[in-house]
């Protein structure tokens, strides 16, 4: 018995390389599922980004503090809210003073410090007339009723602008959080924040403050 137990030990010592080869391939074998589940796993979040940039545009957000004193290039609507064209006209601009002359006190904390009003107190909130949505400071046309659904959030929330060119997205970082502030293009009044859980088929919800717009029945 000792000469055959010896006898297996000197054969398993002649053959170190197939054993280092053994070794080799039970790693293979035991790293294979994981390799094959990592490349699985990527494939799967490819895809879905893919369809999710189909389903939703993607948004182009300006740097925060974007405002300035130069003109600005918005769309202008009628009355009765439809475009009347392209134009170039210079930024609204005033003083703290003048707009805190010219606004009431609700509309001038939110549209010029950022404030937000309380949910289900706003004017337009619940307003289901059709008609124009324009900012409170400079008239400038912001939201149409045809793009306007109940969010239930308290505040009139809208799944698009009226134009693109007549409001600015700017990064938001306040409050210990990420978000994208909504202001007008014309006078750089905050009007809210837009997020990423609105209907189709935008998938956007532009959740603005009343105090921030007046609104003009056209029908």
């Amino acid at each position: 018995m000792e000469g055959m137990e010896e006898s297996k030990e000197v054969e398993m010592t002649k053959n170190p390389q197939e054993q280092a080869n053994l070794q080799t391939r039970d790693s293979e074998a035991t790293h294979l599922p994981n390799r094959r589940a990592f490349v699985i796993g990527a494939m799967a979040f490819g895809a879905a980004a893919f369809w999710a940039s189909r389903r939703f545009p993607v948004r182009t957000v300006e740097a925060s503090g974007s405002g300035g004193s130069g003109p600005v290039t918005i769309i202008q609507f009628s009355p009765v809210g439809k475009a009347t064209g392209k134009v170039t006209v210079p930024r609204v601009v005033k003083t703290d003073a003048e707009w805190q002359q010219e606004l009431s006190p609700i509309s001038y904390q939110v549209t010029r410090h950022a404030g937000t009003e309380r949910a289900f107190t706003g004017d337009t909130w619940n307003n289901h007339d059709h008609g124009i949505y324009r900012c409170i400071c400079c008239d400038n046309a912001l939201f149409s009723s045809e793009t306007k659904f109940e969010s239930g959030t308290g505040w009139p929330s809208f799944w698009q602008p009226i134009a693109k060119e007549n409001v600015v997205e700017t990064s938001d970082e306040s409050m210990g959080m990420s978000r994208t502030e909504v202001k007008c293009r014309e006078c750089d009044a905050h009007l809210g924040h837009v997020f990423d859980d609105g209907p189709r088929p935008t998938g956007l919800r532009y959740c603005m403050n009343s105090a921030a717009m007046k609104f003009l029945k056209t029908a």
